[in-house]
């Protein structure tokens, strides 16, 4: 027997195989299945399973592709009401895959849904959990992601209430020494206080997991429902097509529309420059985003940008092209490209630079503009006077800045205060706008 964990940085996601006897389960793909395929071939080995713990709110998962492209079983909960050819996999159910048996367990709590696969041993002994996003490292999953959308919808409260019998009943009763195996690590926005752990064991969570500690379920309740952070604008969308099944990888990401530098872009669309800030100072289209490629791109852009909403790519070099359309397609966003291209003629709109000694000795004389989360602004306000629009929210509400002094945009770092100075600028019509980038840090 064989445990592998793939990890997806950008999205801190965890997707697994499990070998043996040249049989392969995937659980909770990637968008694109290659590496599986490839770990498949490398060994030897079939991929006869597909298991999805849950339909993903924060990314597309490529459970259809693997499973058409394989011949595999995609196993699923009767619960989540799949689209797609699936065979049912909940409290009970086994599938037994070469010498191991892999066992469901209904762990509802982040979704309704939701399922945990035990695996059992060559011997029957409990050996792993695949936790999917009911049980982090540190942490457990959010509550509040299915009061719109999926086959069962539920609220916050329900759904934390669940998740208070779902740990104490169902995971929390394993075996001490049982390995935990999340489909997340810090960083994602499917919980609050993950650890940058890949793994952990039971014994080991219920020691130090604070949603695990001995509580009142009315306790639990406050707590998982207190401080969760921002959904971003993609998450339904998401859900909706795992429950349906994402088209192919390879041929969607083809689908999107290569344009030569001096395309004339339709007036009046959305245009997303992923270059870095300093480029993009020097010379960007009118009106455009700078959401720079990084880390966090496919949170940041689903979380600005609706899911209905078409837009053009703006990239660095034709080596960055690839990159960002494979990033887009990660959260379902790839078909709503309407050209990728490089620096185009048209990038003749600049941004000011600030003076930073007049706003440190003046700051009265600026409207200063906080674009951090809530949460970080709530642990710690560096400008008292500020008014407080985290990034997710500021296209919809721009208008609430005043304009009459110049506008400082901040953040904690210098990311997220250059898209927001790059939304904020053209609903601002006769006051300078100004990122005060990472010199924040001097504050």
């Amino acid at each position: 027997m064989k445990i592998e964990q793939f990890e997806d940085k950008g999205l801190a996601h965890y997707s697994y195989i499990i070998m043996s006897d040249a049989e392969i389960a995937v659980i909770d793909p990637t968008r694109n299945p290659r590496q599986y395929e490839e770990y498949a071939m490398l060994h030897d080995a079939r991929i006869t399973t597909v298991i999805e713990t849950h339909p993903h709110a924060d990314f597309v998962s490529g459970h259809l592709e693997l499973s058409e492209a394989k011949g595999a079983t995609i196993y699923v909960s009767e619960l989540l009401g799949a689209e797609y050819p699936h065979t049912t996999f909940d409290d009970g159910d086994v599938i037994q895959l070469g010498k191991v048996t892999l066992k469901a367990i209904n762990t509802p709590g982040h979704s309704p849904d939701s399922i945990s696969i035990l695996l059992l041993d060559e011997e029957g002994k409990e050996y792993a959990i695949f936790t999917g996003d009911t049980l982090f490292i540190g942490d457990v999953g959010r509550p509040d992601l299915r009061e719109n959308v999926g086959n069962l919808t539920a609220s916050r409260d329900e759904l934390a209430r669940q998740m208070y019998h779902s740990t104490r009943e169902k995971l929390m009763p394993l075996p001490d020494h049982v390995l935990v195996y999340p489909a997340h690590g810090a960083g994602s926005l499917c919980g609050k206080g993950m650890s940058s752990a890949n793994s952990s064991t039971i014994g080991d969570e219920k020691r130090t997991n604070p949603a695990l500690q001995p509580m009142s379920e009315d306790a639990f309740v406050t707590y998982l429902t207190s401080d969760q952070p921002f959904v971003p604008k993609y998450f339904e969308h998401a859900v909706a097509l795992n429950r349906k099944g994402a088209s192919k990888y390879e041929s969607s990401v083809k689908r999107v529309p290569i344009l030569p530098a001096d395309h004339e872009l339709e007036k009046d669309a959305l245009v997303i420059d992923t270059r870095p800030q300093a480029q993009f100072k020097k010379g960007h289209v009118p009106n455009s985003i700078n959401l720079q490629d990084g880390g966090k791109f496919e949170t940041w852009l689903g979380s600005i940008v609706w899911p209905n909403e078409k837009f053009y790519i703006v990239v660095e070099n034709e080596e960055k092209m690839q990159e960002i359309i494979s990033k887009t397609a990660r959260i379902g966003y790839n078909r709503l490209i309407l050209g990728a291209l490089t620096c185009p003629p048209t990038a003749t709109d600049t941004t000011m630079e600030m003076n930073l000694e007049d706003f440190k000795q003046h700051p009265e004389n600026y409207t200063i503009v906080d674009v951090r989360n809530w949460g970080e602004i709530k642990q710690r306000k560096i400008f008292p006077s500020a008014l407080e629009i985290p990034l997710p929210e500021l296209r919809e509400r721009v208008e609430e800045i005043p304009a009459d002094k110049p506008v400082v945009v901040h953040c904690a770092a210098g990311y997220r205060s250059a898209a927001a100075t790059s939304i904020i600028k053209p609903g601002i019509v006769g006051v300078p706008v100004y990122d005060l980038s990472d010199a924040i840090s001097q504050f």
